[in-house]
């Protein structure tokens, strides 16, 4: 006779919002298959499905290789809100491993992307963002988004995001800069950069002006740093109370003081006095090194040499450092200021 027994065990872990998963070589094709599904529920049900499966690298693959990302584009135009934004987090995700990233650059998931950069959902473009920077890590990421002309559309975001946003945005063009700097020279971006720089959050003045360090590599953007008085920005920054925002304020001042006209705009400044302090007040590496950098650019110029002569000491005791660069840019530094012509 049977008899009703409640079991010891908790009930499966079932979740509503999630479509079931095949079994083995079958799941990632069936979720495709429900990508393209004309049933909302079930396309909601698959992304959420595919978001925990791309966490895998060799999912990532697989679903590269059955043809997801194709449907995954198709989605990105989808009228319903959480299609969208759980098709951007599943490309944000894929774009974490760099998988994904070759990916992206094979199958045109960068322009299918821009298309949601005015989506009025902010969660989409947030994750949009992300998959950006990220695929900007990549050395052919930066190209490729370079190459497809969204540095500009990208600098005027900058401007009119919300300001976690405007973070990943900065994340993103600084590695796009060190490869082609040219379309973010024609569209302001100095300006907006010098803007950020003037920011209460820490995070958003240390990715200024980082992302000043790479739009100062050619000779255009040193001429724009000085044009748009941005030298005496970085020269506050460098008493900045974070070590990062230090650091890269250096950095920046760094390239910008290659022309003459940068260097005076920096001697002008005072650029000298801070960036001794830095040296003196046991720095990280970075801000050592950068410090000493841009001192030995400034030691270029006679009023700076003579200045700097009486603090040689201070750069002989860089010379024992336990990093070796430091070692080398004090050594560099010390041929410079003591030089006579």
């Amino acid at each position: 006779m049977a008899h009703a027994r409640i079991s010891m065990y908790m009930p499966p872990d079932i979740d509503p919002t999630k479509a079931a998963i095949a079994y083995g070589c079958r799941a990632l094709p069936k979720l495709n298959e429900e990508l393209r599904s004309e049933t909302l529920l079930t396309r909601q049900k698959a992304l959420v499905a595919l978001c925990d499966l791309m966490h895998d690298p060799e999912y990532v693959y697989e679903a590269i290789n059955i043809g997801c990302l194709e449907s995954l584009k198709a989605l990105l135009m989808d009228d319903d809100n959480l299609v969208r934004i759980k098709t951007t987090e599943v490309l944000y995700i894929m774009a974490t491993h760099n998988i994904g990233r070759t990916g992206f650059l094979q199958h045109g998931v960068i322009i299918a992307l821009s298309f949601l950069l005015n989506d009025f959902q902010t969660v989409c473009r947030e994750n949009l963002h992300q998959a950006y920077k990220h695929l900007a890590q990549l050395p052919e990421g930066a190209r490729g988004i370079v190459n497809s002309g969204l540095i500009p559309s990208l600098v005027q975001k900058l401007q009119v995001e919300e300001e976690h946003i405007q973070e990943i945005i900065l994340d993103t063009l600084a590695p796009c800069l060190q490869e082609d700097a040219t379309e973010a020279l024609k569209s302001q971006a100095v300006p907006c950069f010098k803007e950020k720089l003037l920011s209460g959050n820490p995070q958003i003045r240390s990715k200024a002006a980082r992302a000043l360090i790479a739009i100062s590599i050619p000779l255009e953007g040193k001429n724009q740093v000085w044009e748009n008085e941005v030298i005496p920005i970085l020269v506050d920054l460098l008493s900045d109370p974070e070590d990062e925002v230090q650091a890269n304020a250096a950095g920046a001042l760094m390239h910008a003081t290659v022309t003459t006209e940068g260097k005076y705009a920096a001697l002008d400044a005072d650029a000298i006095k801070p960036l001794l302090e830095l040296l003196c007040s046991t720095p990280t590496v970075k801000v050592c090194l950068n410090a000493t950098k841009a001192l030995t650019m400034l030691a270029e110029a006679p009023e700076g040499r003579m200045l700097l002569q009486s603090h040689v000491p201070t750069f002989r005791l860089l010379q024992m450092h336990r990093n070796e660069a430091i070692q080398r840019a004090a050594q560099i530094a010390i041929k410079v200021i003591e030089w006579k012509p």
